[in-house]
């Protein structure tokens, strides 16, 4: 799969207890190096006909329910994406191992930088889960309900305004969008795709110039745009491309699949599958009893000593596509133009509080003593796996208690009593946003708070508790919200780095409204037409990096190995993002029963 944009629930990184001297996890973690994880894995002997014709049991790690969102155009919650994974996200394109669009897939892309257009050509044999073919019209669709006014898709960027008559269908001036046409007719084949010009990032799946899942038109069309989101035909009986079809949901518990006779791609052989929410503290009890097969979404670091060594399971992972970070609240989300604005005169605009703040924080500690090896302090806002954009000399933000203080003594935040005071010299409360997650999370959660009110910040959590999950997201993507002041959060990111889906003026995930001339302008020359030059493009996201760790409205928190246990009944199991297109329909079973 190529993932956008999700927010991830925090898990694989919050490992944490108040005392970090006196924890211990069970586990040598002091000294724990990251470890080398094959991506594929294939149980030995051969695949058993009546193992295939039984259930691939695979659980959803998370501590709440699912909301039950199926579609990619709207999902915003990675666990939504996980329970949905085996219908194939609807993807257009088959990408290599870098994530680089290839010929194969659902459809072809062919880009002409002479004449700024992106013609997409569907192969003739595509076609939905309910037999019906996938058109020109459904790669066109997906376009309108992305940037429709009143779909408020979390996944929309002003990069996808470089298409002629984006901006003017986003801002409700125009019906349609005039700059994607249908050579052979809506029924066709072919889309064509007109640009202001054709960046490099477009040579990726995940870009935020191209969508790059198609919408079914014929199958939705009878449901206004601002309704799917609670539609049965997203949230019960939704249809998609992949090699699997939806069979049954039991609302945010369990979703059950069987193949798809009309996927274009390898059939599926294992008869059915079915994924279960399962809780982060029962986990790993669970695979000892053998009820999964894997496992997928948030797991803990905490919980990777006892499962490697399960003898029964083999560990697959790689680089995460993603990360965690802090998020401060700077402003609000205009609702008519669809843009975030910063507010100087928010709590947080200090850039010295905010500074000092993460300074209190000892992640390098966190990480060293209860990572494990599969997660590690993050310097940046762009994770290690895009290796040639992230940059590895930046620093971050190292424990620093005294510089902390300093910071907050420089820029007035002086003490009066127990708190220190606003410059002006009234009171500061700040309220942190956290989930009721694992107990670790919350351990977690409860050490920022100890080692922010050692620096004389009064700080509490928002609503005076952890936040139930579902809850604590919908109150981060509230256009303005002023009962959260500061937040931890993760991102699942997309396959291509270009930051603009996250942190750009139009972008929804922008949960901390940051908007600066130098930020989109930093971003922009990501994809100008200098950018074709690999050694340019690299040095603008260095920048980047550079510029969004001294401004400070979002900071790193943790990177992060993404791994899974896989039990040794299974074959064909990968996550190399060449399979993605066959994840599911390589996979095969040896016996009956897990081992």
């Amino acid at each position: 799969m190529k993932k956008r944009y999700k927010l991830a629930m925090w898990g694989s990184a919050a490992l944490v207890a108040l005392s970090l001297a006196a924890c211990s996890n069970g586990g040598d973690s002091a000294t724990a190096k990251t470890p080398k994880l094959p991506q594929t894995f294939s149980a030995s002997g051969k695949a058993s006909q009546e193992a295939n014709n039984g259930t691939l049991k695979i659980g959803e790690v998370s501590p709440s329910p699912f909301t039950g969102i199926s579609d990619p155009l709207l999902i915003s919650a990675k666990t939504d994406s996980d329970v949905f994974a085996p219908g194939g996200a609807n993807n257009l394109f088959a990408t290599d191992n870098n994530y680089k669009i290839k010929d194969g897939g659902l459809a072809n892309l062919r880009l002409d930088r002479k004449n700024n257009t992106a013609t997409i050509t569907l192969r003739n044999n595509a076609k939905w889960s309910n037999g019906m073919p996938v058109t020109a019209k459904d790669v066109e669709y997906a376009y309108e309900v992305l940037a429709n006014p009143e779909t408020k898709s979390q996944q929309y960027s002003e990069d996808f305004e470089h298409i002629q008559g984006m901006k003017d269908y986003h801002e409700g001036k125009a019906e349609g969008i005039s700059g994607i046409t249908f050579p052979d007719g809506e029924n066709g084949k072919k889309t064509v795709i007109h640009y202001d010009r054709i960046t490099p990032a477009m040579q990726y799946a995940g870009n935020n110039f191209m969508w790059s899942t198609v919408e079914p038109y014929e199958y939705l069309k009878d449901v206004k745009i601002p309704d799917l989101v609670a539609s049965d035909k997203i949230r019960k009986t939704p249809i998609f491309t992949g090699a699997y079809k939806l069979d049954k949901v039991v609302e945010g518990e369990s979703t059950s699949w069987s193949p798809n006779k009309y996927y274009w791609g390898k059939k599926a052989h294992i008869k059915h599958i079915n994924i279960q929410i399962v809780s982060p503290s029962n986990v790993t009890s669970a695979l000892k009893a053998k009820k999964y097969d894997f496992t997928q979404g948030v797991q803990s670091a905490a919980d990777y000593p006892k499962i490697s060594k399960m003898s029964n399971y083999q560990v697959v992972g790689a680089p995460d596509l993603g990360y965690y970070y802090f998020g401060f609240n700077l402003g609000h989300l205009d609702t008519k133009t669809n843009k975030q604005v910063t507010d100087k005169n928010k709590k947080m605009s200090n850039k010295n509080l905010r500074q000092a703040m993460m300074y209190a924080i000892d992640q390098d500690e966190v990480t060293k003593k209860f990572g494990n090896g599969v997660s590690w302090r993050a310097n940046t806002l762009i994770p290690p796996v895009f290796k040639k954009y992230y940059d590895k000399n930046a620093r971050g933000f190292t424990y620093n208690q005294s510089k902390a203080e300093k910071l907050l003594d420089q820029a007035g935040y002086k003490k009066k009593g127990k708190w220190r005071t606003q410059p002006n010299g009234k009171p500061l409360e700040i309220n942190f946003a956290a989930p009721n997650s694992s107990d670790s999370a919350n351990a977690t959660s409860k050490y920022y708070v100890q080692q922010w009110r050692k620096l004389g910040l009064n700080v509490k959590f928002t609503t005076g508790k952890l936040m139930e999950t579902n809850s604590y997201f919908a109150a981060l993507q509230k256009p303005d919200n002023n009962n959260i002041d500061v937040w931890r959060g993760g991102f699942s990111v997309s396959s291509e780095p270009t930051p603009t889906g996250l942190y750009g003026q139009s972008a929804p995930f922008n949960m901390g409204h940051f908007v600066s001339k130098e930020n989109t302008q930093l971003m922009n020359n990501m994809n100008n037409d200098k950018a074709w030059n690999e050694k340019y493009r690299a040095k603008q996201f260095k920048d980047w990096q550079e510029y969004m760790n001294k401004e400070t409205a979002y900071a790193p928190a943790s990177f992060s190995l993404d791994w899974q246990p896989v039990n040794k009944r299974v074959q064909g199991y990968s996550v190399k993002p060449a399979d993605g297109d066959n994840s599911f329909s390589n996979l095969q079973l040896t016996q009956t029963n897990t081992k």
